[in-house]
């Protein structure tokens, strides 16, 4: 049983772990490339390896603490607590990664290093290349399979899974990197002018930092609370309207308390003949029916008010 939960583990987490190992390899390859051809390009890429090795675990270690059961403290559980984790990556990516890469590029205009044989860095950046395609690959597929009939950029922005957006800005990024530092390496000798390795090392923590501003902005709207999907809302609306019994819906609230899992409240104007006993019992049926129909929600809160007395919520169209 153990075996079996950690392969469902891996395979539910198939994105950040084929990320992680990509990394991992590329990063050691790029330090070792630098080390030998003085590139300050190769080593801002290792560095932005390192970075995104360290991402991927934060986001298993959110992923793993997002799991844990709801306790007195935290009645709705610990599943935005890998919200929090995705913006701490978004911080890396801009302190460590954006901040290194500029830092090193301005070093080596100011003072660059001599220029060595670069068959090394080519080598490198090919192999790295086909590594971070095949990560990126995977994350295109994981994404692309659940994001239905919306875009790429709908999709990203309606997701409550940081894990597989971040990891496929992630990815984009790097491959971009690596082409402009393989433009940096070939210029500076083409030219015979050092100075535009540095150049490349800059452009590359530009990149770094765009991806960070975005990746933050997703972060924080989640960590703020985001409320359901279109088709979630309509759902309950459908249910509701479906009971002769409630007069009038004057709001539904949702807000998602964990990438699966989603929070909702529900005003609702009761009809006047209905006795208490059935009113406690119906509500019981319907949240029943509701968490059968849906099963993101994990808490339902419906309130009787009456329709005058509540802060009447228009129902939004689809």
């Amino acid at each position: 049983m153990a075996k079996t939960g950690r392969v469902a583990h891996i395979r539910e987490n198939i994105v950040l772990y084929g990320a992680l190992l990509a990394n991992i390899g590329i990063a050691v390859a790029k330090f070792v490339a630098s080390a030998l051809t003085g590139s300050s390009s190769m080593l801002t890429e290792g560095v932005h390896s390192m970075v995104d090795s360290g991402n991927q675990l934060l986001l298993l270690y959110g992923q793993a603490r997002a799991k844990k059961p709801a306790d007195a403290a935290h009645p709705f559980g610990y599943g935005r607590e890998l919200y929090f984790w995705a913006f701490v990556v978004a911080i890396l990516i801009f302190a460590v990664g954006a901040g290194v890469s500029i830092y090193e590029g301005w070093l080596h205009i100011r003072q660059p290093e001599p220029l060595r044989d670069p068959a090394v860095n080519y080598i490198v950046l090919a192999i790295a290349f086909l590594m971070e395609g095949a990560s990126w690959t995977i994350a295109v597929r994981e994404f692309g399979r659940k994001r239905g009939p919306s875009s790429w950029w709908q999709s990203i922005r309606r997701s409550k899974d940081p894990a597989g957006f971040i990891v496929l800005f992630e990815d984009s990024a790097a491959l971009i990197g690596l082409i402009v530092a393989a433009i940096g390496v070939w210029a500076s000798h083409y030219f015979g002018n050092a100075r535009l390795d540095g150049v490349a090392s800059i452009v590359i923590g530009l990149v770094l930092g765009a991806v960070a501003v975005l990746l933050a902005r997703e972060a924080k709207g989640l960590l703020i609370g985001e409320s359901a999907d279109r088709a979630i809302i309509d759902a309950v609306w459908a249910l509701l309207d479906r009971r002769p019994e409630i007069t009038a819906v004057n709001h539904i609230r949702t807000i998602h308390t964990a990438p699966d899992a989603v929070f909702v409240a529900i005003s609702a104007d009761f009809a006047d003949d209905l006795r208490m006993g059935r009113a406690e019992s119906l509500i019981e049926e319907m949240e029943s029916e509701m968490k059968r129909a849906i099963p993101e929600l994990t808490s339902i809160y419906i309130r009787p008010e009456k329709r005058e007395d509540a802060l009447v919520q228009p129902r939004a169209s689809a």
